[in-house]
C-alpha cells in the first residue's frame, strides 16, 4: 500500500503538464510542460488519382467499408488548389480489398470550378 502511494506521488508531476487542443488551421497542438508542438493531420495514402476536369476519383486502401463519406476533403484556395484527403474513422471491416476502392466527388461537391487545376497533397502508395 505504501509503495503504491509513493509511486502515485512520484508520477503526479508527469501527469499534470499535457494539454491537447485544436487550432483553426486544422492542426492538433500538444502542450507539454508549456512547450507547444504542432502535429499535422495524417493524410490518407492514395493508390491512384484521376481528374477529368469535372470529377476527382481516388483509389484508396479498404477493408470493405470505405466510401466517399469516410473522408474529409480539405481544399486550400491557391493556384493550383491544394487538396488533402483525411480519413474520418478507420475502416474496421474484415473484407480486405487488395486492389483498393475508388471513391469520387464532382468538382461542384468540392467547391471547385470545372477544369480548375488541383494538386493532391496525399502521399502515393503503390
Amino acid at each position: 500500500m505504501r509503495l503504491a502511494a509513493v509511486a502515485a506521488v512520484a508520477l503526479l508531476p508527469l501527469l499534470g503538464g499535457c494539454v491537447i487542443y485544436s487550432s483553426d488551421g486544422g492542426e492538433r497542438k500538444v502542450n507539454i510542460n508549456n512547450q507547444v508542438v504542432a502535429q499535422a493531420e495524417v493524410l490518407e495514402a492514395v493508390r491512384k488519382v484521376d481528374f477529368d476536369g469535372q470529377r476527382l476519383t481516388v483509389v484508396v486502401g479498404s477493408n470493405g467499408c470505405t466510401e466517399a463519406s469516410s473522408f474529409e476533403v480539405k481544399i486550400k484556395d491557391t493556384d493550383p488548389a491544394e487538396l488533402s484527403l483525411i480519413r474520418r474513422a478507420p475502416d474496421l471491416c474484415k473484407a480486405i480489398v487488395r486492389e483498393g476502392v475508388a471513391v469520387s466527388w464532382t468538382y461542384a461537391e468540392l467547391g471547385l470550378t470545372t477544369g480548375q487545376h488541383v494538386r493532391v497533397l496525399n502521399p502515393i502508395s503503390l
